[in-house]
């Protein structure tokens, strides 16, 4: 089915959440007056609360993520590029920053998002329109990019969260993209290139699991993930249409996550193998807190539909990503 418009807020007037699936854009995302039985107090918001603005840059020679996270108690970025014709790594970084200084993160999609430690400086600014700029000035990368608008609304989704509270994410699909990367190596235009990005907020549980499927161009796109979050941000976009799908599976073998990923909805609608060119993986221990990170980079083939008795749309080697993470933070 397609989704409803996007309400202006996702707290009613008695501090309900307005959980589901919707298109377009909410304005601010402010947790703090939810009602019973979300509701939490202001410690345990400081260190459940969970933020991050993630963008993906892809061409026919490089694709390319960043990331800001606000974990609450602390910050950090990550940012790589990926050679698609060399499947060769041409930066990877991340970095951590001082808790409560070094990030700034956007209320909603709509804003900008800010990172700045130790010669790195990263900004995702929303300029109208339904346009936005990335900026990202580092050692190892930089890039100076702007995409959109795109032909397809943003994805809102928003649901309960076991153990935790409530959550929040808008997704893109794929956006027009200019600008340029630069590397070590060498430069690379991003103009014809397509950009999405992923905006997330919500009180999550302090074990957080789950795998996700993103991929993209300006006729179709897909938004998976199976773990904390259920299917509640499991859509499709097909010609400029936002549709929401069920639950989704991944298999794959987990002693070599560069084989190939089988991934498909309950609902009939999605059948796709994966075939990973690359990964990031990033795993880290601390005294309070863990993560095991990786996410590889591919492309997608198979089919999507509409709907169980519509036609299939054949999917040849679109690219994207997959991601198995678990955190304990």
């Amino acid at each position: 089915m397609t989704l409803p418009a996007a309400p202006a807020s996702l707290l009613g007037a008695d501090g309900q959440p307005l959980f589901g699936r919707y298109a377009g854009q909410v304005g601010d995302i402010d947790w703090s007056h939810l009602a019973k039985p979300f509701a939490r107090n202001a410690l345990w918001r400081r260190f459940h609360h969970k933020r991050w603005h993630y963008v993906a840059l892809c061409t026919e020679q490089v694709f390319a993520a960043v990331a800001i996270v606000d974990l609450g108690w602390i910050s950090s970025v990550f940012a790589y590029a990926f050679d698609r014709n060399d499947e060769d790594m041409l930066a990877n970084f991340s970095q951590e920053g001082v808790p409560l200084l070094s990030a700034r993160l956007a209320n909603h999609a709509g804003a900008s998002s800010r990172f700045k430690a130790r010669n790195c400086h990263i900004a995702v600014d929303a300029i109208g329109d339904g346009s936005y700029q990335l900026t990202l000035q580092s050692d190892y990368l930089e890039i100076d990019a702007s995409f959109g608008p795109g032909p397809s609304p943003l994805l809102l989704a928003s649901g309960p969260i076991d153990r935790g509270s409530v959550h929040a994410t808008q997704k893109s699909s794929a956006m027009p993209l200019r600008g340029e990367l630069r590397t070590w190596r060498e430069e690379y235009k991003l103009d014809g290139g397509i950009a999405s990005f992923d905006y997330s907020n919500g009180l999550l549980a302090r074990n957080t699991d789950w795998r996700w499927a993103s991929g993209h161009n300006l006729e179709l796109g897909f938004n998976l993930q199976a773990g904390y979050f259920g299917a509640n941000e499991n859509a499709l976009w097909l010609d400029g249409d936002l549709i929401a799908l069920g639950p989704a599976h991944f298999l794959y073998d987990k002693k070599d996550p560069l084989s190939q990923w089988h991934i498909f909805t309950e609902d009939d609608m999605l059948d796709l193998i994966f075939t990973p060119e690359g990964a990031r993986r990033d795993n880290k221990k601390m005294m309070v807190a863990a993560s095991r990170y990786l996410q590889p980079i591919g492309t997608f083939s198979g089919w999507v539909r509409a709907a169980p008795d519509q036609p299939k749309r054949m999917v040849t080697r679109l690219m994207g990503v997959t991601e198995d993470h678990s955190s304990r933070w």
